[in-house]
């Protein structure tokens, strides 16, 4: 993992807010939910954006104004785990480190080896 990740890490776990996971997942509340919590293997219908740390976005379903429906079980481990800690109608931040993320190989041109990702997600409905 690139230093300037580690620190980021590092200096996040200390924000206000910051629940840090064994695995090494991140997140904050930005709003609590109050619908269904998914399970590892439900349906969800999500909305959200992802940056790198230097706040680069690299894919926003917002921008596309249109939701992504997908099984928890096929995404991304820092997705699977951290929208389990979510319920419908909840927006959180989530931190995922590279291990959880896209690992050593990095994916596309933007998200490099190593790199940490940023997620504000919204979980719009479970089934």
């Amino acid at each position: 993992m690139p230093a300037a990740d580690e620190t980021f890490l590092a200096d996040n776990a200390k924000k206000d807010g910051v629940v840090s996971l064994p695995s090494g997942l991140q997140y904050r509340v930005i709003r609590e939910g109050t619908g269904k919590k998914p399970g590892p293997r439900s349906r969800v219908e999500v909305h959200y954006k992802g940056s790198l740390i230097d706040g680069r976005e690299f894919d926003s379903s917002y921008k596309r104004k249109e939701s992504i429906t997908f099984p928890l079980n096929g995404v991304i481990a820092g997705w699977t785990e951290g929208l389990q800690h979510m319920a419908e109608g909840g927006v959180h931040e989530l931190v995922i480190p590279a291990n959880l993320g896209y690992g050593a190989r990095g994916a596309g041109g933007l998200i490099y080896g190593g790199a940490t990702l940023v997620f504000e997600v919204e979980l719009i409905k479970v089934s």
